[in-house]
This record gives structure tokens, C-alpha cells and sequence, in this order.
């Protein structure tokens, strides 16, 4: 089975590493999958879900806000400013500062609430 390496790495952390057979993220262009063998990818990073699909068949989530993706021979590189994985992420505490970020009409904040929600599987942005 094809795999590619791949390393999400967040300014303060490396977040997950390990094999898999296609990442999806949201990049500048769009959501963008990448499967080993894939074009040379090097592209910035929009907030949104990452989602791993695993050699062994799991799958890894991540809440990903800003930053770079960048992909050649089989590696791909995820470099955020800012990443959770989904099983890191309080619900709750999400849920609250959505509705903060809402009544206070703050436009980004709602978004990364709204994108912490939908990759810890709480509801869609």
C-alpha cells in the first residue's frame, strides 16, 4: 500500500506524526487532498479540519487555524500557527466562546470556534 509521511507541527508543538494514505486540508485554494504521489503541493493554510486517514485504517482530526502545507516525494509538511487535535478539544469551552464570539460580532473568533467544533464532531460551521 502507498503511504505518505506526513507531520503536523504547530508553532509551540509537533501535534501528530506517522503514515498515511490521504490528508485533507483547507488551503487557500480550496480543500486540497493529498494521496502519495500527489504534485508537489506548497500552499497556505486556512482554518479548518484536518482529517488523517491512517495506514491502519484510523483517522486523526485536527483543528488547524493558519499556517502552511507543503508536500514533495511522499512527505507532507502541515505547519500551523495554531493546532488541536480533535480528542484535545473541550466542547464546551468551544460552544462558549462561539456564542461569545458571536454576540460580539467578532468574525475570526467565531470561526475558530466553529472549526474546533466541527473537527472534536459537534456541530458544522
Amino acid at each position: 500500500m502507498a503511504e505518505l509521511h506526513v507531520e503536523l507541527v504547530a508553532a509551540d508543538r509537533k501535534v501528530w506524526s506517522g503514515a498515511a494514505t490521504i490528508v485533507v486540508a483547507r488551503t487557500a485554494s480550496g480543500d486540497t487532498g493529498i494521496m502519495p504521489g500527489h504534485t508537489p503541493v506548497l500552499s497556505v493554510l486556512e482554518s479548518g479540519p484536518v482529517t488523517i486517514r491512517t495506514t491502519d485504517g484510523g483517522t486523526v482530526i485536527a483543528a488547524v487555524h493558519g499556517g502552511f502545507i507543503s508536500f514533495a516525494d511522499n512527505k507532507l509538511s502541515l505547519l500551523a500557527e495554531i493546532a488541536e487535535l480533535a480528542d484535545e478539544i473541550d466542547v464546551t469551552r468551544a460552544e462558549r466562546a462561539l456564542e461569545l464570539a458571536k454576540s460580539e460580532s467578532d468574525a475570526h473568533a467565531e470561526r475558530r470556534a466553529e472549526v474546533r467544533l466541527v473537527a472534536a464532531g459537534g456541530k458544522a460551521a
